[in-house]
Formats: C-alpha cells, structure tokens, sequence
C-alpha cells in the first residue's frame, strides 16, 4: 500500500514538475511577474509621496482683529486643519496675497469680518470666520446685558450630546480595509488567470495528442491532478513574490503602520485560501477544459466558471468593505465558492469569529474532496475523446 501510494505522488509530481518547470521560464511568467511587483511599489511609493495630510493654510490677521487669532487656531484645530496665523498690517497682507505668501488677510472687526483672497475662499475659512464674528457679536451683547462672556462660553461648551450605542458597530482599519481589497483582487487575478491556464493546457495536450503518450504512463487523475499541482505552485510562487514584496516595501516605507505580525498573518491566510480557492476552480477548469478539443473553445466552457468566481470577487472587492457587517454578506464568505476571496477580505478587515473561520475552511475542504471525485471522472472520460465537445452528462456516465 505503502509503495503503490509513493508511486502515484511520483506520477503526479513528475507531472507537476514538467508544468512548473514549463512555465518558469516562459517570458510570460517573468514579465507578469516583475510588472506586478513594479505596479506594487509604485501604489506603495505614490501612497508615500502623497499622503503628506492637508497642508498648512497661511492666514494673516490685520491689527483690528489679532485678538481672534487664537480662537481662530482652535476652531481650526478641532476640525483637523493646520493652520499658520500671523499678524499684519493691511497693506503688507493684501500683498502678500496677491504673492501667495498668504492665503487670505482678515481685515474689519470682530463683529463683521472682511477676508481677502487671491480668487476664491476655502468653505472652512469662510465657515470659521463667520462662527468667530458670530461669538463677537455674542459676547458683545452679554457683556452690555452685564453678564459675563467668558463663563457663557464656557458652560456652552460643556454642554453636548451623549450617544449610548445599544450594538455598537465594529470600526475598522483604514489600512487593513485597503489591504483587504488588495488582497481580494490579487486572490481573484491569480485564481482566473491560473485556472484558465489549467483548462487551455489540458486542451492543448489533447489537440496534439500528448496526452495519449502521458496516459501510456500516468493515470487520468494523477495526469489532473499533477497539473493543478504544478500550475497552482507557479501561481502560489508568484503571489507570495508580489504579495511578500509589498508587505516588506511598505512596512519599511512606512506607508504600513499595522504591527508586522499582522501583515505576516494576512499573508499566510492569501497562501492558505489561495491553495483552497485554486485546487477547487482548476479542478473543475481542467475538467471542463477535457470537454474540448480546440483552444478556440475554452473560452465557452470556462465562461460559467469565470462568472461563479467573478461573483465572490465583486462582493468582496467593492461591496464587503462597505458593509463589513452586514449578515448575508457574512454567511456567504463562508459557502466554498465564495470563501476564498470573501472570508480573506473579512480575515483583512478583522474581526471575525473563529467558529465561522473554521466552519468555511471544513466545507471548503469537504467540497474539495467531493470536487477530486467528480471532476477526476469527467476528465478521465473526457480528455481523449476528439472531435466535437463531450456533453458533461456523457462524460459523467461514461468509463473509458
């Protein structure tokens, strides 16, 4: 028992070893392989360059209103704009804003403010400024009322509004969010791209009749199975290049500021659902792909795969991290076909209960199983019968 199973995993891995060493050395794979990684460390470099924050706003104060201008910082430091104040005498400020030294000059009173720009004034100067005449116009008016401004302020600004959220909603990581999106999209490149090569290479060892001589040697399922291997390790090799790549330039860059066992984890869960994710679509690429004779044909019989894995990608992508949440979203990252890029996106985001994590890795695995059964039996019935396609019920009732 012993030898007879050495001897198939020599037979498969003899096939998976002929695919990765094909494969390797194609201009194809080095060219795919060193454009993603350029395309990551430019998103990583653009991330750096430009997330500098908003910029400093200048903003000068004539004589008649510097009394406003640390009230004027404070007001614009509670809404998390830098500011630079000054003070200057009229005819200096409305130069230097004609220079662009200053963005705008303050002139008037506290109790009805004049701003000068160049074209146009920013909303939140405006807004600002009108706040601040505002509380001018207030005091004023407490004062000659024989009350006191500065304690009317005060007990204003204790007051507020307390929120008691009853299920409060999770919030999440602005980093671990994109990273999760990222992840999505490579997972769903990797997955399409490779499981279409399983299906093209199947039919181009059947249009030339290779397949015969491999058959001589291998069985149907360990010719399958060495070919999912082979293919799905090139794949896995290139994602964990790029993947590994990014995680290291932008954790030293900076530009990733989550601790780098998370980044790490993140990474082991992309190979984890990637092996899960690949081994199921290329099954049934390559069974799909013994169909057929003619390269011009995969296309057809792909194309129900491509919408089935296009289907967890748009929802994992582009609506999941909008609604992390939401509880159909939740129940279908862990259906198998959906796993794999759903449940990596949720693993990205954080968050989620271990007992779903482990509920979608047993199913994957389950269908998995099941999907080495069925789809074994297409391909053996399947993949030397030439000439028009074979019907999938044929090839279910068939034996060779």
């Amino acid at each position: 028992m012993n030898r007879l199973a050495s001897a198939t995993r020599g037979a498969a891995w003899l096939v998976a070893s002929r695919e990765i060493t094909t494969r390797t050395r194609t201009r194809a794979f080095r060219f795919t392989t060193v454009a993603m990684m350029l395309a990551i460390l430019a998103a990583i470099l653009i991330a750096r360059y430009t997330n500098q924050g908003p910029g400093s706003a200048t903003v000068g104060f004539a004589p008649s209103v510097s009394t406003l201008e640390q009230q004027y910082s404070s007001l614009m430091a509670a809404v998390n704009q830098p500011v630079t104040v000054s003070t200057v005498d009229q005819t200096t400020g409305e130069q230097q804003v004609r220079d662009g030294t200053l963005d705008a000059l303050v002139t008037g009173t506290p109790e009805s403010l004049q701003v000068m720009v160049d074209k146009e004034v920013s909303p939140t100067l405006h807004d600002t400024l009108t706040v601040l005449a505002r509380q001018s116009v207030l005091s004023e008016q407490i004062s000659a009322l024989g009350g006191d401004p500065t304690a009317v302020a005060a007990a204003v600004d204790r007051a507020g509004v307390q929120v008691v959220a009853l299920n409060p909603p999770r919030q999440y990581q602005t980093q671990r969010l994109i990273i999760g999106v990222i992840v999505g999209i490579l997972l769903f490149i990797a997955l399409s791209v490779y499981g279409q090569s399983v299906a093209g290479g199947v039919v181009e060892e059947k249009s030339s009749r290779v397949v015969e001589l491999l058959l001589s040697t291998v069985r149907p399922w360990q010719l399958m199975l060495g070919k999912v291997v082979g293919i799905g390790l090139v794949g896995l090799t290139q994602l964990v290049l790029v993947g590994g790549v990014g995680v290291v330039v932008g954790l030293s860059s900076g530009v990733l500021t989550i601790p780098p066992q998370v980044a790490a984890g993140l990474l082991v869960w992309a190979v984890v659902w990637f092996l899960l994710g690949f081994t199921i679509y290329a099954l049934m690429f390559a069974a799909v792909g013994a169909l057929v004779s003619r390269q011009e044909e995969v296309g057809g019989v792909a194309a129900p795969m491509m919408m089935l894995l296009a289907v967890p990608y748009i929802l994992g992508a582009f609506v999941l991290p909008s609604h992390p949440d939401n509880t159909v979203l939740q129940a279908l990252s862990v259906v198998p076909f959906f796993a794999p890029i759903m449940m990596m996106v949720r693993l990205a985001l954080g968050g989620v209960p271990v007992w779903q994590v482990a509920l979608s890795l047993l199913l994957t695995a389950a269908t998995l199983v099941a999907m080495v059964r069925l789809t074994g039996r297409i391909y053996a019935n399947a993949v030397l019968r030439t000439g028009g396609r074979v019907r999938v019920r044929d090839a279910l009732r068939t034996s060779h």
